[in-house]
């Protein structure tokens, strides 16, 4: 759990962090640690909207081996992420499009993934967050008639909007970690029980 300052929130609390502390954070955004020394160096922000797009930014001056490092961290497309840290509970959110396929769709997708990794090398990287399991299998077909030089450009956009993405969920979490964490908070949910749930 992120050790923010109580009474600090949000971008204010992310800003205030130790380096170290500030990077690791980041990473659960995008596995990179050249990406996390980045934004971190890049601080104090002055509104969150501001950080997503140096965060953005960051992930499309990345090395190509820096990619691949970022890209080691996501699961396959069809795959439940296990485990509860932060980074799994995103993408088992992010995939939820998903959860609901029906078991020709899933089998397609893992029949796709495996050629695209044959292809490209890695594993394939969309911004799923609002897409069907259909939509994710379509866009994965056309990504396979792309050259390798298309396709990194394509894989450099989606991961950048995974990680603004990401970088706002980061700020919510503080949100409702300071809020959770203050007396006021705890009294409510003393006074309310399951419906603070």
């Amino acid at each position: 759990m992120p050790n923010v300052t109580p009474g600090r929130r949000g971008l204010a609390g992310f800003n205030a962090l130790s380096p170290p502390r500030a990077e690791l954070e980041l990473l659960s955004c995008c596995a990179s640690p050249a990406f996390a020394r980045e934004v971190a160096a890049r601080r104090p922000y002055d509104d969150a909207e501001g950080l997503a797009a140096a965060a953005a930014a960051a992930v499309r001056e990345l090395s190509w081996p820096e990619v691949l490092e970022a890209l080691a961290a996501h699961p396959r497309i069809g795959d439940r992420a296990a485990g509860a840290s932060r980074e799994s509970s995103w993408s088992r959110d992010e995939q939820s499009g998903t959860a609901r396929a029906d078991r020709r769709v899933l089998a397609e997708l893992a029949a796709g993934n495996v050629l695209y990794e044959q292809r490209f090398g890695h594993v394939y990287l969309i911004c799923a967050t609002g897409l069907a399991a259909e939509e994710m299998l379509d866009r994965l077909s056309d990504r396979l008639r792309n050259d390798e030089r298309a396709e990194r450009a394509v894989v450099r956009e989606e991961l950048a909007k995974i990680t603004r993405l990401r970088v706002a969920k980061l700020l919510a979490e503080e949100e409702e970690e300071v809020t959770a964490a203050s007396p006021r908070a705890a009294g409510t949910a003393g006074d309310h029980g399951e419906e603070q749930r």
